[in-house]
């Protein structure tokens, strides 16, 4: 199977996690193509594709511009394909911030009116020296309050490894029935 990463990261957290993925979709034995949409002028077209993995950041409580316009521009050319969306954020990490996290995702789906086959919040990390005092704090007491990391401490990686693994694994398995467009 071909399989298409998409992808855009603000701090690097999800290009980290777009390498991975598309390191362990090498592994299966897939064709992978990685596109990072922050450092392309035309992205490649989408149809030699089987299966099309798009995952982006989440700051100040959306998805990168560029990545939206990018699906609606290219929505019917998905829908027609197998996708997986992973929205990358803070409030993924936590059980609290779970239903927040579910939010940008479902707007995200209403602004672009985009249905992908398959979807997943995933945790995303501090990157504690790219943050100027205001995003500090925001970081501090809005994002991370009530929990025992701080961000003053250096970057951390709230990812949870395995489970997108897992989640990657399941979604390119032959036995996943790819969406009807």
């Amino acid at each position: 199977m071909n399989v298409m990463i998409v992808f855009q990261s603000i701090e690097g957290q999800t290009a980290k996690i777009a390498r991975a993925v598309g390191a362990q979709a090498t592994e299966a034995g897939h064709g992978v193509r990685v596109v990072n949409l922050a450092g392309s002028d035309e992205p490649p077209p989408i149809d030699e594709a089987d299966a099309v993995i798009l995952a982006a950041s989440v700051h100040e409580r959306r998805h990168p511009e560029v990545f939206e316009i990018y699906i609606t521009a290219h929505r019917k050319e998905l829908e027609a394909r197998k996708t997986l969306l992973l929205s990358v954020s803070l409030k993924a990490a936590f059980p609290e911030g779970e239903e927040e996290a579910g939010d940008y995702l479902t707007e995200l789906k209403m602004r672009t009116l985009f249905e992908p086959s398959a979807e997943a919040l995933v945790a995303g990390a501090v990157r504690s020296g790219a943050y100027d005092y205001f995003q500090s704090e925001v970081l501090r007491h809005v994002v991370l309050r009530e929990h025992a990391y701080d961000p003053n401490e250096g970057p951390h990686e709230f990812t949870d490894w395995d489970s997108l693994d897992r989640l990657v694994g399941d979604f390119l398995s032959p036995a996943v029935e790819a969406k009807a467009g």
